[in-house]
């Protein structure tokens, strides 16, 4: 796992706090930029999985623009990204049609149905726009069924028995996802699957996005063979080649930091935190899989075990058990690594608990607290 983050935290550093580190965010970019250049393939930033716009300058440098899930979506990367908007969502609204429409450079429809009720009137209010819809290849070796976008009775993207043919006329480019922080050789196999189902149409198109879920940046990722893949598809078919991944983008850098707020016993010893897997990492409730903890080891493998557990009511607010060197005190730091993607873009203020503060270590080792939060943010969203 890559740190940088000095072992002792800034006492100044408020907690709870999620910290970006500025330079693993360009080593990603640095990998993603080599990866295109080399490839041929346009790389987006999924907004769903990572949204810090306080770091986008440096993201912008090398990345083509976003993909967007909706208006709210087109909107931030309008606004605080400035390249290309590539929105797509499972069903559009027709009163937010006009806005996304101006917003975006590429827009993916659902089904043949939404493609058919909003696509001239999109291309109308922006003749520029780029048409596609989402394909269901019907296979997928995503590793948890909650996060597999092909899964049996799935609502995303089209089959092919619900393919309609006619809307070709009018389509760009096709558009599937079908990874879960997988490999590249994940992806080969939805490839075939994919062309097997719809090669026979992949000529008449000008861009295919492979969508999200390739696991570029993560130590061991075989990026020559993914390398090898885009080359070959865009030579076959002679279409642009996007990718959309959030977490490869977040992938290790940057921690949510929090504090030890009290230790009670109840047949183990339980720390209670300042933050929440609820609340603040739910994925660790939800997908389910364990956080790193510096310092800390499964239960049993150090000498001192303690739950860790969060400050809500909610009686499953727990992010593990884990072990450690020496007892926990009240007031010692608990730092849970890679917490940049998909958790910030999750969390909320449940049980009014209150969201961690945003920060950044600049590489030269300077520490800005970009954004705090308190009380009106859990007071203005319900009234």
């Amino acid at each position: 796992m890559k740190i940088s983050t000095p072992q002792t935290i800034p006492k100044e550093l408020p907690s709870p706090a999620w910290v970006l580190e500025e330079q693993l965010l360009r080593d990603n970019i640095a990998l993603l930029d080599d990866l295109q250049q080399r490839s041929g393939a346009k790389i987006l930033l999924a907004l769903k999985g990572y949204a810090l716009w306080a770091s986008f300058p440096l993201i912008r440098e090398k990345l083509h623009g976003c993909c967007a899930s909706g208006l709210h979506e087109a909107k931030l990367a309008t606004e605080k990204f400035g390249k290309e908007v590539h929105t797509y969502a499972p069903a559009f609204k027709e009163e937010e049609l006009r806005e996304i429409a101006v917003l975006s450079h590429h827009l993916v429809f659902n089904s043949p149905q939404q493609f058919e009720r909003f696509s001239s009137k999109a291309k109308a209010i922006n003749p520029d726009l780029s048409l596609g819809l989402r394909i269901n290849p019907e296979h997928s070796k995503s590793p948890v069924e909650l996060y597999n976008p092909c899964g049996t009775y799935s609502r995303l993207g089209t089959t092919l028995e619900n393919f309609d043919p006619s809307i070709l006329d009018h389509c760009d480019g096709f558009h599937f996802h079908a990874l879960c922080e997988q490999s590249a050789d994940a992806l080969k196999s939805v490839l075939d699957a994919f062309e097997e189902k719809f090669g026979t149409y992949l000529s008449d198109l000008k861009w295919i996005n492979f969508g999200g879920g390739h696991h570029i940046t993560k130590a061991g990722y075989d990026r020559e063979k993914l390398i090898r893949l885009i080359k070959a598809f865009r030579e076959k078919y002679a279409v642009d080649i996007y990718l959309e991944p959030g977490e490869a983008v977040g992938w290790e850098t940057g921690t949510l930091v929090s504090t030890v707020l009290d230790i009670v016993h109840n047949g183990i010893d339980i720390a209670i935190l300042d933050t929440s897997a609820e609340a603040h990492m739910p994925d660790t409730i939800i997908m389910p899989y364990r956080a790193e903890v510096r310092g800390g080891a499964p239960a049993g493998e150090k000498a001192c075990t303690y739950r860790l557990a969060g400050n809500t009511c909610l009686a499953g607010d727990v992010m593990g058990d884990y072990s450690f060197d020496h007892p926990l005190s009240i007031g010692d730091r608990i730092i849970f690594e890679d917490q940049m993607h998909y958790t910030m873009v999750k969390a909320t203020t449940f049980n009014g608990i209150q969201l961690p503060s945003i920060c950044i270590l600049r590489e030269n080792g300077r520490v800005d607290i970009v954004r705090e939060f308190g009380y009106e943010e859990f007071r203005d969203r319900l009234s």
